[in-house]
């Protein structure tokens, strides 16, 4: 519309007069997009009766461009419920591992990854080697991806 509007001020441009009972620059611009604006609209209605005059098969199974856009609301919420899932994915493997485990060796893994302490720290506090805290870590992570296996397994 802009485009066709500054064309056609450049096309008549020079029939323009600065005449105070012709009317003013201003209204003769409005005027020329006034026009515009209603050839665009035309175009627009006889477009649309000729498609809904004839419509072709694939143009009835096809979805509007709009459609096909994705929401960002959904974007986000898809986010969200996929954080969610992998939490309680991560709680119950968690829960499933526990009880199958020495309670300190837990409690170091516990303290590495949801605390997020470091190994040191953990290492002080529990008056046990940094071999032990990197073994129970290790040993605790191995079981937690399994059971994460195990459970991504029944969700399907």
């Amino acid at each position: 519309m802009v485009q066709e509007v500054i064309i056609s001020v450049a096309r008549k441009m020079g029939e323009f007069k600065t005449d105070p009972s012709g009317g003013s620059f201003k209204s003769w611009l409005l005027n020329i997009t006034r026009w515009r604006i209603i050839d665009q609209l035309r175009k627009r209605q006889k477009h649309a009766a000729v498609a809904a005059e004839s419509p072709r098969s694939d143009d009835t199974a096809r979805t509007s461009t709009i459609e096909r856009v994705p929401d960002p609301a959904n974007l986000l919420l898809e986010t969200e419920w996929d954080a969610e899932w992998e939490k309680n994915l991560m709680e119950a493997a968690l829960e499933r591992v526990k009880g199958r485990m020495k309670p300190e060796q837990f409690q170091i893994f516990d303290l590495l990854v949801s605390k997020r302490w470091s190994a040191v720290t953990v290492a002080k506090r529990l008056h046990v080697s940094l071999a032990q805290v990197y073994y129970a870590r290790h040993k605790v992570a191995g079981l937690v991806k399994k059971e994460i296996k195990k459970l991504e397994k029944q969700k399907v």
